[in-house]
Order: C-alpha cells, then sequence, then structure tokens
C-alpha cells in the first residue's frame, strides 16, 4: 500500500488579473519528505504555499494537504500545519512567550514547555521584546511557533533568512529529526546550496510553472562532474579514445580534463582498463544543472 502524498496539486493555477502567479502545477510531497521549493524570487513560491494554507483561492485546479482540500477544509488543515511566512510579522511589544501563550490558547495546547526547549536550542531569550530583537532573533520566534505544536505539515517559506550559518545548521538538525519522526517538511528557498544540504526531493519552479520534480539522488546522477585523467604518458593519453559518457574539454601532455555525463560507476569501469594513473573526481556540479532550468539571465543563488 502506498500513502497519500500530504500535498497533492492537480492543474493548480492563481491568476492575478493577466498575470498568473501559479500557472498548471501537478505536485505531489510525500508524508516523511524534505522537499525543497526552489526557484529565483517572483517564480511563484509564496502563490504556491498560500494556495496549500488555503490563504488563495485557485483560479482553476485544486490542492489537498492532509487528505482536505486546501481551500474548504481550511480550519481542519491549519491544525496539523506549522507555518513561518516570508513576510514575519510580530508586534512590537510582543516576547516569544507572549507569543506561544497566544498561539498556545488559539490551538487549545500548552505550548510553554516544547516552546522553552525550542527556544534553548535556537538560543533565543524569550522575555525579550520583539522591538528590541534582531532579524535574527524574530526569525527564531517565528520558527519556534511554526514547530512548537510539533505539526504533521511544516510549511517554511525561505526560513534560514536572517540567521547565521550556526543556526541554519542547528535548524537543518531540528528538522531532519521532525521528519526522522514522521513529520513532513515543505521547505521554500531561492538558494540551492540549502537545499542541497537539506532536502531529499526538490521541485524547480520557473514563471509559475513546475520544470523539474524529482530525488536529488536522480538531479546529481544527471548532472556534469569534473573529471581529471592522468595517463602515464604524453604518448598514451594522445592515443586513447574517449568513451560517449566523457567530454573531454582539454588535453594537456599526459593529463586530460573533462566533464563526465552519466553513472560513475561506467568511468570506473572504463578507467580500470586504460593506463591510468590517477583520477580526480569532483562532486556533481547541480549549480550547471539548475541554471539550465533558468537560461543565462535568470538563477538561483548558489
Amino acid at each position: 500500500m502506498t500513502r497519500d502524498p500530504i500535498i497533492a496539486a492537480r492543474g493548480l493555477t492563481r491568476r492575478y488579473g493577466r498575470r498568473i502567479g501559479v500557472d498548471d502545477i501537478d505536485l505531489d510531497v510525500s508524508a516523511g519528505a524534505l522537499f525543497g521549493f526552489l526557484g529565483p524570487n517572483g517564480a511563484g513560491k509564496t502563490t504556491f504555499i498560500r494556495l496549500v494554507l488555503g490563504f488563495l483561492r485557485p483560479s482553476e485546479g485544486s490542492v489537498r494537504v492532509l487528505g482536505h482540500d486546501a481551500w474548504g477544509g481550511g480550519a481542519r488543515v491549519k491544525r496539523d500545519v506549522g507555518y513561518l511566512p516570508g513576510d514575519l510579522r510580530l508586534y512590537p511589544w510582543m516576547t516569544a512567550a507572549g507569543a506561544l501563550a497566544i498561539a498556545g490558547g488559539v490551538r487549545g495546547l500548552d505550548l510553554r514547555e516544547a516552546g522553552r526547549e525550542l527556544a534553548e536550542r535556537f538560543e533565543l531569550e524569550t522575555t525579550v521584546r520583539v522591538r528590541a530583537m534582531s532579524r535574527g532573533m524574530r526569525q527564531k520566534v517565528g520558527l519556534i511557533l511554526a514547530l512548537a505544536h510539533r505539526p504533521r505539515l511544516l510549511i517554511l517559506d525561505e526560513p534560514t533568512s536572517g540567521l547565521d550559518p550556526i543556526m541554519q545548521d542547528r535548524l537543518a538538525q531540528v528538522l531532519r529529526e521532525r521528519a526522522a519522526e514522521g513529520a513532513t517538511v515543505f521547505f521554500s528557498s531561492h538558494t540551492l546550496s540549502e537545499v542541497e544540504q537539506l532536502c531529499d526531493s526538490v521541485a524547480i519552479v520557473r514563471r509559475g510553472r513546475i520544470v523539474a520534480s524529482e530525488s536529488l539522488r536522480d538531479l546529481r546522477r544527471r548532472a556534469r562532474r569534473s573529471v581529471t585523467i592522468d595517463f602515464k604518458d604524453a604518448a598514451t593519453a594522445a592515443a586513447a579514445t574517449p568513451p560517449a559518457f566523457l567530454s573531454v574539454e582539454r588535453r594537456h601532455a599526459a593529463t586530460w580534463r573533462a566533464s563526465l555525463i552519466g553513472e560513475t560507476a561506467q568511468l570506473v569501469q572504463w578507467v580500470a582498463t586504460q593506463p591510468v594513473v590517477d583520477l580526480i573526481l569532483s562532486p556533481p556540479d547541480l549549480e550547471s544543472l539548475f541554471r539550465a532550468y533558468y537560461g543565462s539571465g535568470e538563477g538561483v543563488d548558489a
């Protein structure tokens, strides 16, 4: 048996007059996934999230969340969702402790202990007022509010904004723990490196449309890898014929510099039959692969 997806969008479209926010999106997000939603600013990420949360009504199509229609079943959906907006706004007089008390009252839960534990992990003083907080401190408050009630689905819109590298790593650890416990994490970002670090699956959005949706593992398989091959001497290097999956970009004396398109195993098998003394293989170049979806004038941050 297969479990129903936590998020299931079918033909999802949202128009703003003549402008299209998202266009005919089909997307499934599985239970327990760490799912990255990647695209540049203005690509449609936030519009999609607002449709998932039932804040916007689709112009066409539908989206089901936790088994419910996102628009018609909004209250049932929101009960089991933790959400961090990309434009988090908090009252200046509010403290983290006060915000947790309000959120707990709305949800009918006592969130004080869970909030304290999260505040300790994120190194946040819960009695400081928002007006005295840095941007990173306010982001921590938002994360604690999203996480404290242990939701089945976490929807985080640019969650590392304002966080220093140590806190980014700590957040990644918390999200991995929640996913291991069965929660689903939907992580919106315009930054490739943080999606690559955290997520196991990714959808790439461009101008409101999904241009790719697959596992990071499959993406890495398709990404180019830089290869340096040192033959035993210049004569052997000149006489060797590269296989179809290897694009040689430069030959110098006994050394080839090339790009691998395909599986590493086939390169290793080929090298084993050649008079090669050294092989250097770089990690998959996901950056080039992602940029190929956007063209030279549009892209994501490395």
